[in-house]
């Protein structure tokens, strides 16, 4: 029997054992708190569960273009005039199957075998899996405290050539940690002046506290910023994405897009207008408010329980504590916790390749009251 091949030998995704073991000791216990899901609690908008409900009476919801409905991209588009201020139409849009999807899409039309792409760390590891998968060679700017764990410009220009590209995530998971928009401007200047391409992850925009975001395309409509229905939207299981793209990327992204997917989930496409609406909005800006009560909970409680390098939680639902006072072993640290107390959370090492057995990540998605109760629980462990 053939083996798999070489492009499959990439890390796994330790979140999803987590999540398996949190599931199992539900099963016999039924006492767990999970702080592990980088997802919402709350199902999608009630005007994207009445739109779908419609789409499925009223339509065939068959093959749509593969680039996506003209109705939805017109509809991002506007959503992205409205939030950024920058100049985005319809054909600048390309629905895809999830963020992941968009991912996929843009390393394939934009970078060859071989080509360096640079990336965060800690942070995100679909992009350094996916990126080795296709061969691409991938590069982690080590990224702490002091550039709240993001990249900068100085750090780009330490690097020995210009890569073909660079990925950046503001608010940033897992840290949170949001790019000032002068420097995200200046990183968007730098890549357009030195051939790099800027893709710009903006799936946590909306879900922030205090602090301005902006966009790539703000600055640059040479780069690529991606969005997501999953993470404001609260649309997870409905996977569907959209970037904004380059023109001279598009066709290639056609071409990928039609054979690799066909297109992307179709009713999903009919009821995402809806998340777009007044009544959706307001419904999502009341999910950001309870984000916030939980975020305040966790930064009160967790220095009083020793917690006390943690990163900004500028926006997103997540917590990134540095643990290393209490072990080099973060996956054991978690698998422990579990056991001792049902509260599930997830170790660094998805995130973080150098010092990702010191850290762990806290979600804070989940309802106020689950919060509330594993602060306590951690009290005792």
């Amino acid at each position: 029997m053939r083996g798999e091949s070489r492009r499959a030998a990439i890390e796994p995704f330790y979140v999803m054992e987590v999540l398996k073991a949190a599931a199992d000791r539900a099963l016999v216990k039924g006492d767990v708190l999970s702080l592990v899901a980088g997802q919402p609690s709350t199902p999608a908008p009630a005007p994207v569960l009445r739109a779908v409900h419609e789409a499925i009476d009223a339509d065939v919801l068959g093959y749509t273009e593969a680039l996506g409905i003209p109705p939805l991209r017109e509809v991002i588009a506007a959503y992205h005039r409205a939030e950024s201020g920058a100049d985005v139409t319809a054909e600048d849009v390309v629905i895809t199957t999830g963020s992941s999807g968009a991912f996929s899409l843009i390393f394939l039309a934009a970078f060859d075998v071989g080509d360096t792409v640079v990336v965060a760390r800690p942070g995100y590891p679909g992009y350094r899996n996916t990126l080795a998968a296709l061969g691409c060679r991938v590069v982690e700017l080590d990224c702490g405290p002091a550039t709240r764990y993001q990249p900068t410009v100085a750090m780009l220009e330490a690097l020995p050539k210009p890569p073909a590209g660079l990925i950046i995530a503001s608010p940033a998971n897992p840290t949170g940690t949001m790019i000032d928009p002068h420097e995200l401007a200046a990183i968007a200047r730098w890549c357009d002046d030195h051939g790099t391409l800027l893709i710009s992850d903006e799936i946590y925009h909306g879900i922030t506290y205090g602090g301005a975001t902006s966009s790539a395309w703000e600055t640059s409509r040479e780069s690529v910023v991606i969005g997501s229905v999953s993470k404001y939207f609260s649309m997870t299981g409905w996977r569907l994405g959209w970037m904004l793209v380059p023109a001279g990327l598009r066709p290639a992204l056609q071409r990928l897009a039609a054979n690799l997917t066909v297109c992307p989930p179709t009713v999903s496409q009919y009821a995402a207008i809806a998340a777009f609406t007044p009544e959706s909005i307001a419904e999502l800006d009341g999910h950001v408010r309870r984000y916030a009560v939980n975020r305040d909970l966790l930064l009160r409680g967790l220095p009083e329980l020793g917690f006390r390098d943690l990163a900004p939680a500028d926006g997103a639902f997540y917590i990134y504590a540095d643990i290393a006072h209490r072990t080099n072993n973060s996956a054991k640290w978690c698998a422990d916790l579990l056991d001792a107390t049902g509260v599930a959370i997830v170790p660094g090492i998805d995130f973080d390749t150098a010092r990702g057995n010191q850290t762990v990540r806290m979600s804070f998605a989940g309802a106020t009251a689950d919060i509330a109760e594993a602060i306590e629980r951690l009290r005792s462990f």
